[in-house]
């Protein structure tokens, strides 16, 4: 059975920091490129990051450039996103997605590009 179980979400407040994890199972992980898709309370999805496969090249939106990075540890099956100086308008869902296509930029949204997604977690930025 696939599944990709995220974890980490929870409130934080304007300038501090999350780590996010996605833990896989049910296919070979170290295989797939590995990516973060958000969605914003009444927003459609937004593309946040993506990591290829064996931890080669990496990529983010401009609106997260600087201040998350992803990272992945094949030997824990485990995608994370690190999360600092965070914003109020990083308030969404996070999903973790899996593909054996590589994708980056902001066109990398549809989650008919993935072939694993997961249910998500829940950040709320706020004060």
């Amino acid at each position: 059975q696939v599944q990709l179980v995220e974890s980490g979400g929870g409130l934080v407040q304007p300038g501090g920091s999350l780590r996010l994890s996605c833990v896989a199972s049910g296919f070979t992980f170290s295989q797939l490129h590995m990516y973060w898709v958000r969605q914003a309370p009444g927003k459609g999805l937004e593309w946040v990051s993506s990591c290829e496969n064996f931890g080669g090249r990496k990529a983010y939106a401009e609106a997260v450039q600087g201040r998350f990075t992803i990272s992945r540890d094949d030997s824990k099956n485990t995608v994370y996103l690190q999360m600092n100086n965070v914003k109020p308008e990083d308030t969404a869902v996070y999903h973790c997605a899996g593909s054996k296509n590589w994708c980056s930029g902001y066109v990398c949204y549809e989650k008919f590009l993935y072939d694993y997604w997961g249910q998500g977690t829940q950040v709320t930025v706020s004060s």
